[in-house]
Order: structure tokens, then C-alpha cells, then sequence
């Protein structure tokens, strides 16, 4: 009876661990600090958009899935100052706090595996976020990994969830082998980059017009309003347009889990 148990107990916690390694979400952050603006002429601090990632982060570990983070050679992602201001956290105030303490205390974004370690462990992942923010148009957008990862989420139609200036990772796969050509695309906005570059950051970075990149490698670009709660899914990509778009972004990012992993019963 002990033998029977204890087989009982060992095919159980298994099964709850294959359970949580199925339901597995790569996140990939971006490590940059600094933006270079109008040809070096002025320098910016920059990184990840803070309420682009925690409230991504939050909506997938509240619906019983787990996190990895990954960021290029393995360094501790750096949060945008700017992202900060009680401006982008809209009716979520309360939530900005506890988005503080979590970049300052977990264990999990304080320690992200590399770019090259996502790869070799891309078949524990059910998904892929990339958050928003200027930092990635410095290093992820230049990192040799990123169509990879990219490719990789695409052949196994696995949802891959780009927000705000992420969708420009797009471009980093080449033309002939680019799995999104002819999908319905977002990202931030022509009249949003020109206002964060002309009021925001005053200064022009080197990649810009993300929209018309998109579109010139035949991705159809939609977009909302300036400020627009916004998001488009078209098949297993879910792409959005600024720090407003977080809970449409969501709701369809977890319901192409949902589809992906009823592809998988």
C-alpha cells in the first residue's frame, strides 16, 4: 500500500512539473541603457518600457503560466526611466508599485538565462513576448539570435507576442525566409514616434519608421489612435502599438494560448 502511494505521489508531482514546463512563456528584454540621438549628438537613457512588460508579465502568471527571461549574454535587463511616470499606468496606478518591487527583488528577472539558452530551450516554451521600449532598437535589434527565436516561434505557430517598438524585430529576418510576410502587423505609430522623438526625447534615434519598414517588406501595418488601447492578432502573432494597449494586447495573447495549446491535446 506505501509502494502504491508513493508511485501515486511521484506520477503526480510529474505531472504537475510537466504540466508547468508545457506552460512556459520566453520573455526576451532588452539590456541597453543608452540611446544615441541625432547621430550621437545626444545621448538618452533608455531600456525596457516598465508597464509594457510587468502588465504582460502579470496576465500570463495569473493565468497559470510560467516565466523565463532572456536578454542578450545573460545581463539583468535595465527599465526606461521614462515608463515610470504615473502617465502610462493609466486606471493600473496601483499596480506600478508592486511592478517596482519586482524588477528590485525576483529572482527569475534579476538572473535571465541568455539569448543562445532560449534557443537551445526553445521547445520548453509554449510562447514569446518581447516588451516595448526604445532599448531594444540598440541591442536586440542588432543581436544575431533574435530572427532565430523569431523563426523558431513562427514554424511551431507558437503565439509570439511583440509590443510597442518590438514588431521592428520583424525586420531582422531576411525578406526570402521572413515567416510574417502578408500578416496583419501593428506597432507604435508614425504620429507616436514623432511625437516621443519631437516632445519626448527631442532628439531622432538611428531606427526609426517602423510602420513604413513593415510595410515595405509586406506586412499589412494597421494602427489605432494615438494613445489607442490597441492590438492585432493574425494567427500566432499579437502585436501593439503603445503602453495603452496592454489589456487588449492580453486578452488576445492569452487567447492564442489557448488556441495553441488546444492544437496540442
Amino acid at each position: 500500500m506505501k509502494k502504491l502511494i508513493l508511485i501515486i505521489t511521484i506520477v503526480m508531482i510529474t505531472n504537475i512539473s510537466l504540466s508547468a514546463q508545457n506552460k512556459k512563456i520566453l520573455f526576451v528584454l532588452s539590456a541597453a541603457d543608452t540611446l544615441e540621438l541625432n547621430k550621437g549628438q545626444k545621448l538618452r537613457q533608455t531600456g525596457v518600457f516598465l508597464n509594457e512588460f510587468y502588465l504582460a508579465y502579470k496576465s500570463v502568471s495569473e493565468n497559470g503560466y510560467t516565466v523565463e527571461f532572456a536578454t542578450p549574454n545573460g545581463n539583468v535587463a535595465t527599465i526606461d526611466e521614462e515608463s515610470t511616470n504615473d502617465k502610462y499606468w493609466k486606471e493600473v496606478l496601483e499596480i506600478k508599485n508592486e511592478a517596482l518591487e519586482f524588477i528590485t527583488k525576483d529572482n527569475s528577472f534579476n538572473s535571465p538565462i541568455t539569448l543562445e539558452n532560449a534557443i537551445e530551450n526553445q521547445g520548453n516554451y509554449v510562447g514569446i513576448i518581447i516588451p516595448g521600449g526604445q532599448g531594444l532598437m540598440i541591442d536586440l535589434i542588432e543581436d544575431k539570435n533574435i530572427p532565430i527565436l523569431l523563426k523558431l516561434f513562427a514554424k511551431e505557430n507558437k503565439p509570439t507576442g511583440l509590443i510597442c517598438h518590438a514588431p521592428s524585430l520583424i525586420l531582422t529576418i531576411p525578406a526570402e525566409e521572413n515567416p510574417y510576410i502578408g500578416y496583419k502587423v501593428n506597432s507604435v505609430s508614425p504620429f507616436e514616434e514623432f511625437v516621443i522623438e519631437k516632445f519626448i526625447m527631442k532628439g531622432k534615434p538611428k531606427n526609426r519608421k517602423i510602420a513604413k519598414q513593415l510595410r515595405k517588406l509586406g506586412l499589412i501595418y494597421r494602427s489605432g489612435l494615438p494613445k489607442a488601447n490597441f492590438a492585432i492578432k493574425d494567427r500566432n502573432l499579437i502585436t501593439s502599438q503603445n503602453p495603452f494597449s496592454s489589456s487588449t494586447f492580453n486578452t488576445l495573447y492569452l487567447e492564442a494560448l489557448t488556441e495553441y495549446l488546444e492544437t496540442k491535446k
